[in-house]
């Protein structure tokens, strides 16, 4: 294992927090491999609709996760990549221009131009945390991926601005800090997940990013190769959960466990004649149910879901744009049938999204919609790693005792992020 190339993703969902230490084995800017080292799962506490609530029980969440990866790792890690996400997440897009210098196109003249489109004045209660270029003109020549090399005097490029609420940023980074760990870098959640579960012919294509999360569902619509749009959806698994409360009459706890045992998304997949017992208490007696009942509850509310995402992307513009259908990918996509739901919602393709590509290690632990999330934000990191040629800030824990790493990222560097979205 090379300590300088460890990376770590943390994951702060509302259910559950998880985090994943990997080690970066290969120096290919675009897909660097990844191998999985250590995995940790924590619950979640102090989070409310995707934002942190309590300080205190967020660090705790972090620490456990963080200390179970770094067991499974035999490593111990000092920085991270850390996802955000919620309602308070806003983009826009962002024009900007420069003449060129000499007879043709050069990378300082594309950084003046995505330097003027980044130079948006930003309301002091919002950071900037993504700033990915979209697409350039050159002269009158629309439509433009990559300008370098080409002939013309006036550049122009359209960026695509993500910005986050700056209390929210700052408990988080503040709870991550707390549990003795530096944040290197924030990054929206729903952007990690597709680098870990969409191919680049579905970015190509046109393609929905659903993200189903406990408190929260994100959406992202890529379009040509680029991030188009982005939404959040107040509603996820939590909601599931607590239909099937009100719906049968049992304990959160019991509902938890009786999704995760008999759910079913989609209810034409259930047999009629499946029967399941329910717990119960002395004065409710002995119950049992058809498990199409159950089917049904999560059938309802899903498709609330699915329906609310076809109408955010509806209003953007982009509904009739998804050749590549839909990915649906987070910790409530589990359930079986929600890809066939999705499907009859959309009326278009639908997949279920895992992480499994360009990944070693211990990569059959992470391959399932959960993990999504957490996967993008290590290779994320090794993006970042692989494009400054730098290590990570990691430790190998051995029988001496620790051995420190040598600091290979100097100066942040700031690299714009087409390579990756």
């Amino acid at each position: 294992m090379n300590v300088e190339r460890l990376v770590a993703g943390l994951d702060i969902g509302s259910a559950k927090t998880t985090a994943i230490i990997a080690e970066v084995v290969g120096d290919f800017p675009k897909h660097p491999t990844i191998n999985i080292l250590g995995i940790g799962q924590a619950r979640t506490t102090g989070l409310r609709r995707g934002v942190v609530a309590d300080i205190d029980e967020t660090t705790r969440s972090i620490t456990k996760a963080l200390q179970e990866a770094e067991q499974m790792a035999g490593a111990k890690v000092q920085t991270l990549y850390a996802g955000i996400a919620g309602e308070h997440v806003q983009a826009m897009t962002s024009k900007g221009i420069a003449s060129v210098t000499g007879s043709e196109i050069s990378k300082a003249d594309i950084e003046r131009a995505n330097a003027v489109a980044r130079a948006q004045a930003i309301p002091q209660d919002r950071e900037l945390i993504h700033a990915i270029p979209q697409e350039y003109t050159v002269d009158k020549n629309v439509g433009i991926r990559d300008p370098l090399g080409m002939i013309g005097t006036r550049l122009e490029t359209e960026m695509y601005l993500v910005t986050i609420g700056s209390s929210p940023a700052m408990n988080l980074r503040k709870a991550v800090e707390k549990s003795g760990y530096k944040v290197g870098e924030l990054v929206l959640e729903p952007l990690a997940a597709a680098l870990s579960v969409l191919t680049e012919d579905e970015k190509e294509l046109g393609v929905c990013l659903v993200e189903m999360g406990a408190g929260t569902t994100d959406v992202a619509v890529f379009h040509e190769g680029k991030i188009r749009h982005l939404g959040t959806i107040n509603y996820g698994g939590n909601n599931v959960t607590s239909d099937i409360v009100h719906g049968l009459g049992v304990t959160q706890a019991d509902a938890e466990r009786l999704k995760e045992l008999y759910g079913c998304a989609y209810e034409p997949m259930v047999d009629h004649s499946e029967v399941i017992k329910l717990p119960s208490t002395v004065a409710q007696g002995d119950r049992q149910i058809p498990r199409e009942l159950m089917a049904h509850i999560i059938h309802q509310r899903t498709a609330e879901i699915f329906e609310l995402v076809v109408r955010d992307v509806e209003q953007a513009g982009f509904i009739k744009k998804l050749a590549a259908g839909v990915v649906v990918t987070g910790g409530a996509a589990g359930q079986p049938g929600t890809s066939e739901l999705a499907s009859d919602i959309f009326g278009t393709g639908a997949r279920l999204g895992a992480p499994g590509e360009f990944l070693g290690g211990l990569a059959d632990k992470v391959h399932a919609p959960r993990f999504s999330t957490a996967v993008g934000l290590v290779e994320y990191g090794a993006h970042r790693m692989a494009m400054s040629g730098a290590g990570g800030k990691g430790k190998r824990l051995s029988m001496s005792g620790a051995v420190p790493s040598m600091d290979g990222i100097g100066q942040k560097l700031k690299v714009w992020l087409q390579d990756f979205f």
